[in-house]
């Protein structure tokens, strides 16, 4: 499989480099605003403080934000479009982990804090703006706005919820039923995701899937 050289390589108030740039006129922060507002309460100040946190940047299709080999440098929210993290095994087959789509988080977490050299891909299926945070940030903000590590926390639960329930799934549940608890955890990406990615995902073969969907059509 090639891969593209084009990934984030920068910090917070520099230029990100590789063909991916920070996007100072599409930075989503709405987006993000919003997120954490449902989820907490905050003061002027503190929104003024984490919008100075994140480096606003746009993925284009197909672009990475990181590539196995590499240590992590940020945590990505996803204001618009869709990634997902996936590894390569020896025989160069894709076993895709997660997606993530609009207000969902995607990293690494453990080269995050390790300092280790990530397993991981994580790239763009659609052109994406991103809101992106190094780990010296986050962990400022957790230290001195509440609101934020407390809607922080709500996120990390619905993401180790929806991992859980994948492990579950995994084990005891039919091709269909991980079908249907993929549809319950990403709602709107049916139609976005290609099919033999979604069969990666849930561990199956394309031909399942569509032999799914047609059953489920017809119902």
């Amino acid at each position: 499989m090639k891969v593209s050289n084009r990934t984030i390589a920068s910090r917070p108030g520099d230029r990100a480099r590789d063909g991916v740039v920070p996007d100072e006129s599409t930075s989503g922060f709405g987006v993000l605003r919003a997120y954490l507002e449902a989820r907490a309460a905050f003061s002027q100040a503190e929104l003024a403080l984490i919008s100075t946190m994140f480096v606003p940047a746009r993925l284009r299709a197909r672009e990475f934000l990181q590539r196995a080999g590499a240590v992590a440098q940020y945590a990505a929210f996803v204001a618009r479009g869709c990634l997902r993290s996936y590894t390569i095994d020896a025989r160069g087959k894709e076993h895709i982990l997660n997606f993530a789509s609009e207000t969902w988080w995607v990293a690494d977490n453990i080269s995050l804090t390790s300092g280790t050299p990530s397993d991981y891909f994580i790239d763009a299926l659609e052109d994406s703006d991103l809101l992106l945070i190094d780990p010296e940030s986050h962990e400022t903000l957790v230290e001195t706005a509440p609101g934020y590590a407390a809607a922080f926390r709500k996120g990390l639960q619905r993401h180790a919820a929806a991992k859980d329930r994948r492990i579950v799934s995994s084990i005891s549940a039919s091709a269909q039923d991980r079908y249907l608890q993929f549809l319950d955890t990403y709602p709107s990406l049916a139609t976005r995701v290609p099919q033999w990615m979604l069969a990666s995902y849930l561990g199956v073969s394309p031909e399942t899937v569509s032999r799914i969907r047609r059953k489920l059509s017809r119902k």
